[in-house]
């Protein structure tokens, strides 16, 4: 059963300034994390998921075409959550962004991160606890999946600590994946540069040695990505409706 998080002040920070660029022939002049699917933004999904669960407190890092972002959810009233927004002058990656915001986090004790372009079906609770057991600076929530080549891999020794990343092989190998979910302890902004920079390929190397861990998820992982990634997305619609505690269309 899955534990929701009754009066949590964690906060979350919800990537959503990429570019987007692969989609950019499908939705020319419409931020990624606004591409429909069934009859909702994406981002939108993201959003209940994290209500439903007991998550509220929302900071999102906009970039690319920000306004329709923030005329699209306001301050979240609609959605039951509250909504801050850290508007990035420009392109900062993952890590840039999440260090930018690092004014709306001011006094957490952890913090959730999640990509804007990708869902998993999870837990929340559970991972939360997962990360506090372990005791490290990060947790990453991963997948296995079939083909990993496209992604890169995350290798793990038999305690769950992240001992190594891969980068994309083009290969058919399957292995565990990063899923674009975090939760973080506020010590990881330390390892951020100010300016651009990568969480996947500059940051997580670097606290490798102060304790990374990986919390493997077997729910239903999708992102949009890619014009073939978002037509799959829409045909499992009616999966991640319900995966945000919506039992019905509305």
């Amino acid at each position: 059963m899955r534990n929701h998080l009754n009066n949590t002040d964690t906060k979350a920070v919800l990537l959503v300034g990429g570019l987007g660029t692969r989609l950019r022939e499908i939705i020319p002049s419409t931020p990624k994390p606004l591409a429909t699917v069934g009859n909702r933004p994406f981002l939108e999904l993201l959003i209940r998921q994290l209500v439903s669960q007991g998550i509220r407190h929302l900071i999102l890092c906009t970039g690319y075409l920000a306004e329709q972002i923030e005329k699209e959810f306001g301050d979240g009233s609609e959605l039951g959550a509250t909504i801050e927004y850290s508007r990035e002058p420009r392109p900062l990656g993952t890590a840039g962004a999440v260090k930018f915001a690092q004014g709306f986090l001011q006094g957490a004790s952890e913090f959730l991160v999640m990509n804007g372009d990708s869902f998993l079906e999870l837990d929340l609770g559970e991972f939360m606890r997962f990360h506090r057991a372990h005791g490290g600076l990060a947790t990453i929530a991963v997948v296995p999946v079939e083909n990993a080549g496209r992604y890169g891999t995350v290798h793990l020794d038999t305690d769950n600590r992240v001992t190594g990343f891969s980068e994309k092989t083009g290969d058919n190998s399957p292995g565990l994946i990063n899923a674009g979910i975090y939760i973080f302890k506020p010590g990881v902004l330390e390892y951020i540069p100010d300016g651009p920079a990568s969480l996947e390929k500059e940051v997580f190397p670097r606290l490798i040695d102060y304790g990374v861990y990986a919390a493997r998820q077997q729910g239903l992982f999708i992102d949009i990505g890619t014009p073939d990634d978002y037509t799959h997305a829409q045909n499992l619609f009616d999966r991640l409706r319900r995966a945000t505690g919506q039992t019905t269309a509305s």
